[in-house]
């Protein structure tokens, strides 16, 4: 019996580490990002800006006023949904080394947004 323990607990721990040290290696766009929405449409307003953080891959939000959730994958393709109230929009794209872009839509609205790290 203390053979098979032995012999589980080699396995066990062959899985789990590299399982933790890809965790803690985290994301190579983990960090902080401004992100610049655009709309295409005048009624829908333009400009807006939000800060969001990114943690081993996980978006989440800066600021109280809009809470930001999502991935980013080790590529860089980002799929992230922003609300605030009832308004809601989810948006898809890339980012890559310092900057991204990509699309977003709403309700009523779609536009496109950038990215900068901060």
């Amino acid at each position: 019996m203390d053979g098979f323990r032995k012999s589980l607990f080699a396995t066990i721990v062959a899985i789990v580490v590299p399982l933790t040290q890809a965790d803690a290696a985290g994301s190579a766009f983990d960090g902080a990002w401004n992100v610049r929405i655009s709309s295409s449409s005048e009624t829908c307003g333009n400009g807006a800006s939000v800060a969001i953080g990114i943690s081993n891959g996980q978006i989440a939000s800066s600021s109280a006023a809009v809470t930001a959730s999502g991935r980013v994958a080790d590529a860089g393709s980002i799929n992230v949904t922003l609300s605030t109230g009832i308004k809601r929009a989810v948006g898809s794209g890339r980012l890559s080394g310092t900057s991204g872009s990509g699309t977003w839509r709403g309700a009523m609205c779609s536009g496109t947004w950038t990215a900068e790290r901060i």
